[in-house]
């Protein structure tokens, strides 16, 4: 039978020398070369709490040593046991004592009578693997909220029922000039102007005008959606602060319409005078009592006033450009 080759390391607390060898006998029997820190009490193992690193793989505990037992013996090993997942092993069937074990915090609760090497090597498979699962879950957790307070833009989560804020971020804070303990006693709504109504649908985009602890309004740029927060049905709103560039297309748009009103009187104003002396050019060129050389005189009249009149058309179209692409 091939053994597993993993350098496991694992902490046994036991007192009783024939469990503890039986116990060694199971591991040997599917792992190859296990190194195994074997503790007699309670003490020893308080001593050794230094030495319990991240690599130690999983701790096994008696619950009946000789210097502390029970809830309390799993309370102090929990203390000392920095993350590392804990196997409780015990001769008691007590139901409701194993459940209130694993509600402490072990990972594991096994029966020595149950033991055999496969069910102890399964135990220890699932129960690395478990806490290695958590461990990543906790990181997560941590890399969500590093995420949330270092976001440049504010962010905040309200309960979807009561209305109320359950988080915001400094961003948030900065923004809107509520602090965060002032956040959580407010509802969405009052960040609301008052002909803003609430969307809780998923992927939720849209320019909304909110209003400031000091009653500015400003508009934002709405990015939503409904996420579980805490083991509460939540909506996560993202606001991005676009008020001054609104404000910027405004002017822009002010402008437009100035140019607009330019083009219009070039195009009533400037023309009309333009048409008159185009067409007296015209008469006096048809006229055939008028001298050449008046003639040539009142040609380069007539030319110039033509590429007057071409360049005014040329502003009047640009400025219909402005007009079709706003």
């Amino acid at each position: 039978m091939q053994k597993d080759k993993k350098n496991y390391k694992l902490i046994v607390v036991e007192d009783n020398i024939g469990d503890y060898y039986l116990l060694e006998e199971f591991l040997n029997e599917k792992i190859e070369n296990p190194t195994i820190f074997h503790f007699v009490r309670f003490k020893d193992l308080f001593e050794f709490q230094e030495q319990i690193t991240p690599d130690i793989d999983l701790i096994f505990l008696d619950l009946s040593l000789p210097d502390k037992n029970g809830t309390d013996l799993i309370v102090e090993v929990l203390k000392i046991s920095k993350k590392i997942p804990v196997i409780v092993l015990t001769g008691y069937t007590d139901f409701s004592f194993a459940t209130k074990s694993l509600a402490l915090g072990i990972s594991d609760y096994l029966l020595k009578d149950d033991l055999s090497s496969p069910t102890l090597y399964k135990s220890i498979i699932y129960n690395i693997e478990r806490n290695n699962s958590l461990v990543k879950i906790q990181e997560s957790e941590q890399l969500y909220s590093d995420l949330f307070q270092l976001s440049p833009l504010p962010i905040c989560v309200y309960d979807i029922e009561t209305l109320l804020f359950l988080d915001s971020n400094e961003a948030a804070v900065n923004l809107y000039g509520y602090s965060h303990d002032e956040f959580l006693k407010l509802k969405i709504t009052a960040i609301f102007n008052e002909e803003e109504t609430i969307e809780q649908e998923e992927n939720v985009a849209r320019i909304m005008t909110h209003k400031k602890k000091n009653g500015d309004l400003i508009f934002v740029d709405i990015r939503s959606n409904t996420i579980v927060f805490n083991g509460q049905k939540a909506q996560i709103i993202l606001a991005n602060d676009i008020t001054k560039s609104l404000n910027h297309i405004k002017k822009i748009e002010v402008q437009n319409e100035k140019l607009k009103e330019i083009a219009w009187t070039q195009s009533h104003v400037v023309r009309a005078p333009l048409s008159q002396i185009l067409g007296l050019a015209q008469l006096v060129l048809d006229d055939k009592n008028v001298s050449e050389e008046t003639k040539e005189l009142i040609a380069i009249l007539n030319n110039s006033a033509q590429e007057l009149d071409k360049i005014v058309k040329e502003i009047i179209d640009k400025s219909k450009e402005i007009s079709l692409n706003e």
